[in-house]
């Protein structure tokens, strides 16, 4: 049952005008990484269905529908002001699963695209030493993180320290480099990298993404 809340203008704008984020999750390799491997972690740490979940941020309902399908309880909340005093919704001894996009992530990107120069090189670099990004840079406002402030954010909303892992794992700018479809081989080898390196502390912000899961 989706629940709508007022958003920050751009970030409104942004995901009505800009970007279509119902099939980001599909559209690309680079998509289709990330999606593959959140389901394959939640599956490993969501109770068994039919569990009710609280999906906060959940934009369009892509996770809601598959983990709905499933056969779970689903209550989707989308541009929620306090998504840590919503989580405390969570029965004790339920599991807390925040994603974050990875600090390296927006440097990553937009050098494979071939978009950093001396005109936006100070900016980029100005979101990596921030994590606040710069709509300049063609996203909309957000944070990006450290492995270590989602563990502080956890700690400081009273959650135990979560199990941090990394999503995609760092083959994932190989997947749409120059535009080249992947070979599903390639494809594959990413994936097996990314549950190989999952949760080793040296590359976890490698990935695109982080997801931390911690027992309320």
């Amino acid at each position: 049952m989706p629940e709508h809340r007022p958003a920050e203008p751009d970030i409104l704008r942004y995901y009505t005008d800009v970007f279509a984020e119902a099939d980001r999750l599909h559209r690309t390799p680079q998509g289709r990484l990330e999606f593959a491997r959140t389901k394959e972690l939640l599956a490993r740490v969501l109770p068994d269905a039919p569990a009710t979940v609280l999906d906060i941020g959940g934009g369009p309902g892509v996770y809601a529908g598959w983990l709905a399908a499933a056969g779970y309880r689903v209550h989707l909340l989308d541009l929620v002001p306090s998504h840590a005093t919503a989580a405390r919704v969570t029965r004790p001894g339920g599991p807390v699963a925040a994603a974050a996009i990875s600090r390296s992530a927006p440097v990553v990107d937009l050098t494979r695209q071939g978009r950093i120069d001396a005109r936006t090189r100070p900016a980029v670099l100005a979101v990596y030493a921030s994590g606040v990004n710069d709509p300049e840079t063609g996203f909309t406002t957000a944070y990006f993180h450290q492995p270590e402030q989602l563990v502080a954010e956890f700690t400081a909303a009273g959650l135990p320290a979560p199990r941090l892992y990394g999503i995609e794992g760092p083959l994932w700018p190989l997947l749409d480099a120059l535009g080249v479809q992947p070979t599903e081989r390639l494809f594959t080898d990413a994936l097996d990298c990314a549950r190989v390196v999952e949760s080793d502390p040296s590359v976890l912000g490698s990935s695109g993404h982080l997801l931390a899961v911690a027992v309320a």
